[in-house]
């Protein structure tokens, strides 16, 4: 299959250093070449993408991210952490539990990998982390979102579907519990082989309640944009929207370290980091048109159901199929033009449609974070300041260990998925 050299040319690309956006400009110039795509639809249908009301909160959380690094507001919600969660393992566990958060905000990893990334990042590095294993939990983290609801995915999918969205939203908040446990636990264990990571500084004069005090005004900004969002306010671009504005305010007024200079570099920084994510979006979203007008995930899905033998064989072959559609797609063709060719499968296998989504959901985590695509890897690198080669270790071990489990007992464990769906009576 022609499709697959794409591969290795994406891999030979980077590895010659060849920047992470350009190297997908090159899998998409063999792709249009062996398969004689119109360069011009592909590109006009490529803008049509990422002309989406969603991905205008990208640069907003992006420069809001900023915003809390220079205007103070980062260093004291460090100091925060250092105070409230203590040990070695404390800016690791905010990361895993602040990327959940900020992911659900509005339904999409992008917006954790660019609010957390931008706070959390600089820090982590003081402290001994590495960065390539920064972007890694941060990129495995981010896709919670994903599965916290509210999730673009679980919409897509219940559209795709013809399921309760509700019910999709439900099914995957065990998983998403299951996954914060082990990550945590993860970084706990990684922390205390790497002798080199110190604790976040705790000043001594400074006590919880005047730590709490300082940073009560940058802890407001995630309660206004939750609230603002599930009180029915504002929608996700909109508090992305108010979220640099209210970073603006208090790092200038209340804070008063943010100045005219810093907010500049502030915008300069986020143009540039957005610039590269969109190129990077635009590309990833033509080379899965081109995949599915060949209909590359169809030849899988047909392949899979002539190899399936048992439930279970089949059940393990729609998991890797899945997570190596994730890896070469986007997560919303993935979830829109795979995921469905499968659910016919599945409810022959007896796994229940509901399931499915969370099964979705868990291979997407594993697929967008998986080289040589690895969508949010990328970006994580990107806004970490990582070089993606040094992300690729730290990420796979991730994967294969807490990923790829949690994925495999929201298989073979209905439980998992359905008991909160059937509490609320969704189902």
């Amino acid at each position: 299959m022609e499709a697959l050299v794409a591969l290795p040319i994406l891999i030979i690309l980077m590895a010659l250093g060849l920047p992470v956006a350009w190297s997908f400009a090159g899998v998409l110039a063999y792709l249009v070449y062996i398969y004689d795509a119109n360069l011009n639809t592909l590109m006009l249908q490529g803008f049509r993408s990422l002309n989406s009301i969603v991905l205008i909160a990208l640069p907003l959380f992006i420069l809001t991210g900023y915003l809390m690094e220079t205007g103070g507001i980062a260093r004291r919600i460090v100091a925060f952490i250092g105070r409230l969660a203590g040990g070695r393992a404390g800016l690791g566990g905010v990361v895993i539990i602040s990327s959940a958060v900020f992911g659900a905000i509005a339904g999409t990893a992008s917006a954790a990998v660019a609010s957390m990334g931008t706070i959390m990042s600089g820090p982590m590095a003081e402290r001994g982390y590495d960065r390539g294993y920064v972007a890694s939990l941060l990129g495995v983290s981010s896709l919670l979102g994903i599965l916290i609801p509210p999730s673009i995915t679980m919409i897509l999918f219940a559209v795709a579907t013809r399921q309760s969205v509700a019910a999709c939203f439900a099914a995957s908040i065990g998983p998403a519990i299951l996954l914060i446990l082990c990550l945590l636990i993860y970084n706990r264990i990684h922390v205390a082989r790497r002798p080199e990571i110190t604790a976040a500084p705790v000043d001594p004069g400074l006590t919880l309640g005047r730590a709490t005090l300082s940073a009560l005004p940058a802890l407001s900004l995630p309660v206004i944009i939750l609230g603002g969002i599930y009180g029915g306010i504002f929608t996700p671009t909109e508090a992305a929207a108010v979220a640099a504005i209210a970073a603006t305010l208090v790092g200038a007024l209340f804070y008063r370290e943010l100045s005219v200079k810093s907010f500049g570099q502030s915008l300069i920084r986020t143009a540039e980091t957005t610039g590269s994510i969109i190129v990077i979006l635009l590309f990833s979203f033509m080379i899965s048109r081109i995949l599915s007008f060949e209909r590359i995930p169809q030849d899988l899905s047909e392949a899979v159901r002539g190899l399936a033998q048992s439930p279970v064989f089949a059940l393990l072959l729609v998991n890797a199929v899945l997570i190596v559609a994730g890896a070469l797609m986007d997560d919303v063709s993935v979830t829109v033009v795979v995921a469905p060719l499968f659910l016919p499968l599945m409810q022959a296998s007896g796994v229940d449609p509901v399931q499915f989504a969370a099964i979705v959901a868990c291979s997407v985590v594993i697929g967008a974070n998986s080289p040589p695509m690895a969508p949010i890897l990328f970006m994580s690198c990107r806004v970490c300041g990582a070089p993606i080669l040094k992300a690729v270790g730290p990420v796979l071990s991730m994967l294969l260990i807490v990923a790829l489990p949690v994925t495999l007992v929201t298989t073979f464990w209905p439980a998992l998925s359905l008991t909160i769906p059937r509490l609320l009576g969704l189902m």
